[in-house]
């Protein structure tokens, strides 16, 4: 009996998925865990295998095509079977986009006409026209709307396996392979090395070669936008040297004229522009009067016949000498991470209302436990794995601290993620230590080296720095003795933490030296109030002022 093949929901946040590519063909037997096609969900692209057996009887959505969860992609089932049936089932959903459409149609016709009038063939072609494969810019993080073409390991011409990685991808969050999935002949590159694509651009063609991919090419939206470009250009007048401009005058002398180029120059080399002698129209003063000039002997001698008085004068005037500096900067291109960055931050920012809680820690007791720990730990213990550490057992006591804003409803976590703050070359990443308060201080201590590690080298995966719940920034290393933090969406808070500060403390009634270390609670109000956030702080301090609570 013929069964259908639905789209499946392959990540929390998934609404629908794009079929990246297909591995069967209607008519191939299908054995159950056979691949049978990539699917590009809002992750990454992943393998989706097959849980039936059967011949292949229909294929819905074509290669490139979105299609939403749980809508039929496939039929299996006996050879020569009728499964009209089945699809039948889904005329309600079909007929809805039929009329959504016939209600586009007029649009589509439009777009249909100039397409045709654009095109230079006069015909539409595809790639499965003319027997190639189109690889676009894939999705490789669920925050990615574009990658940086790293490097391409082929040029055109060459050939092409299936499972070759034809270029490195800049994301926002590392750089990562793409894979071919096709194989023939590097026909066509798209995007150059150091260039950004956005998700689902066309980066690459491959396919039989001495194929011609130019009428494939010449049907991209943007040629039309560059050729309307192109005319503007052509259209604008040509660009010379720039038009004398009106006379303008000095302090000086309101007679000369000059460009202000050429005033800038003079005023720079202490030239008096009364003295050059104009070249252009009408005796106006440009810039290659001024570099040429050369002061004559006549100033000198006027100089040199001035009465006695005005040369006392002079002679009690300071005279400072002329420092001539030279203005200079460097831009780079904004990447991929710090793009990212820019958005989250400010979205985070703009839409969570923040609201800051500070709170002092005595770590006389921490300091003293962390030295006997790293007598006997196998990796030696920081500070920040033994706040990691209490931020988690005291998660586990404060539940609402421990929330996520989704928009219509709070998640509150029974587990603890904390997300740790890592700052790289190029920005921050927050890669996620699981379960940290099941986790002993050795445990997270080797966690966070290692993803120390991979975040400078660019190694993290997406599974490496998603689902957190709460997040710890740590500036305490650079000498921050206290700060805040913006809000890691979708968590409800983070933890801001100082430098450990050696100053006068009160104890007993009497002023001793004391280690103290600064706390700044960043909340979410419309997750966590005030008084829920007091009280996670007077917990978290309660575990580092006491750590042995920490082993309990």
């Amino acid at each position: 009996m013929a069964e259908v093949v639905r789209m499946p929901k392959m990540s929390d946040t998934m609404t629908e998925g794009v079929i990246a590519k297909w591995h069967k063909k209607v008519g191939d037997k299908v054995n159950s865990g056979d691949l049978v096609a990539e699917i590009e969900t809002d992750k990454a692209t992943m393998d989706f295998e097959s849980y039936q057996e059967g011949t292949l009887l229909y294929i819905g959505p074509k290669e490139g095509e979105a299609v939403a969860i749980d809508a039929v992609i496939a039929v299996l089932g006996e050879e020569g079977e009728d499964y009209k049936a089945l699809l039948d089932g889904d005329a309600a959903p079909a007929a809805k986009a039929e009329e959504t459409s016939k209600e586009a149609a007029p649009k589509e016709e439009k777009k249909e006409e100039k397409a045709e009038e654009s095109a230079p063939s006069g015909e539409q072609v595809s790639a499965e026209d003319l027997g190639v494969t189109v690889i676009t810019m894939p999705l490789l993080s669920d925050t990615m709307t574009e990658g940086v073409i790293a490097q391409w390991n082929f040029k055109v011409g060459d050939s092409i396996k299936s499972d070759d990685a034809i270029a490195d991808v800049e994301t926002d969050k590392a750089t990562m392979e793409v894979t071919a999935y096709a194989e023939g002949t590097l026909l066509y590159v798209g995007v150059e090395a150091g260039q950004a694509a956005k998700v689902n651009d066309i980066i690459a063609i491959v396919g039989p070669a001495g194929t011609d991919v130019t009428p494939l090419l010449n049907q991209k939206p943007a040629a039309k936008a560059e050729d309307k470009s192109e005319e503007k250009k052509a259209d604008a007048p040509a660009e010379t040297s720039p038009a004398p401009e009106a006379a303008s005058s000095t302090s000086s002398d309101s007679r000369v004229k000059a460009s202000p180029l050429a005033k800038k120059i003079a005023k720079e080399k202490g030239i008096d522009l009364s003295q050059v002698k104009g070249s252009a129209e009408g005796g106006r003063i440009v810039k290659k009067d001024v570099e040429n000039f050369t002061p004559s002997a006549a100033p000198a001698a006027a100089a040199a016949s001035a009465p006695a008085k005005a040369a006392e004068t002079e002679a009690k005037t300071v005279s400072l000498p002329q420092y001539i500096g030279e203005e200079r900067f460097t831009e780079k291109p904004v990447n991929q991470m710090r793009k990212t960055i820019a958005r989250r931050l400010s979205e985070s920012l703009f839409t969570a209302p923040h609201f800051y809680l500070n709170v002092s820690i005595d770590m006389d007791n921490a300091i003293a436990a962390r030295a006997q720990i790293n007598e006997v730990a196998p990796v030696k213990v920081s500070f920040n794995d033994i706040v990691i550490k209490a931020v988690a057992i005291a998660l586990k006591q404060h539940p609402a601290v421990n929330s996520s804003w989704l928009g219509d409803k709070i998640r509150y976590n029974e587990h603890t993620n904390i997300g740790v703050a890592i700052a790289v070359e190029d920005g921050l990443l927050v890669p996620v230590v699981r379960f940290a308060d099941g986790k002993s201080l050795s445990h997270i201590s080797a966690e966070v080296k290692d993803f120390a590690q991979k975040a400078k080298a660019k190694k993290l995966q997406p599974s490496d720095w998603e689902g957190s719940t709460f997040t710890v920034s740590n500036l305490g290393m650079f000498g921050i003795d206290e700060f805040t933090s913006i809000i890691n969406s979708p968590d409800g808070a983070i933890l801001s933490v100082g430098a450990i500060q050696q100053i006068p403390v009160v104890k007993n009634g009497a002023v001793v030296p004391g280690n103290v270390m600064k706390l700044s609670l960043g909340c979410d109000h419309r997750v966590v109030d005030g008084a829920t956030g007091a009280q996670f702080l007077q917990t978290l301090k309660g575990l580092l002022e006491a750590p042995i609570r920490l082993l309990a």
